[in-house]
């Protein structure tokens, strides 16, 4: 039976990647938030204004803009599935069984615990 995925992690494959993983989401949640506070001000200024703006606050807003869309594209490399980038959630490519699943874990957990069949989500997650 064909797979879906070409590429399926071990868990031990899987849980070496988590430190890699939350550097990348900590530093694209922080550029997002970044992103998101330039946005406004520039957004402010241009309506008191009504002039262009520029400089410096939107080369760094379009850096950041770069580098954010850096780290997810990393993450996607990677072959790591991302489901909800504000809470990090990300499934990895198992087979479990001799059955393609997910294996499920989140930013804010400790150790990847959790799987889940491929057609279901984070609801129908069941423990390793």
């Amino acid at each position: 039976m064909p797979y879906q995925f070409e590429k399926h992690f071990t868990l031990e494959e899987a849980r070496a990647l988590l430190p890699e993983l939350r550097s990348i989401f900590r530093d694209a949640h922080r550029r997002r938030d970044v992103v998101q506070k330039t946005d406004t001000e520039l957004g402010q200024e241009l309506k008191q204004s009504g002039a262009e703006v520029g400089g410096e606050k939107v080369s760094g807003l379009l850096m950041d803009m770069l580098q954010l869309n850096v780290q997810l594209r990393r993450i996607q490399e990677l072959g790591v599935q991302i489901k909800d980038f504000d809470r990090g959630l990300v499934d990895f490519p198992h087979i479990r069984d001799g059955r393609e699943v997910h294996l499920c874990w989140e930013l804010e957990e400790d150790d990847i615990e959790f799987w889940h069949d491929i057609d279901t989500g984070y609801g129908a997650r069941e423990r390793l």
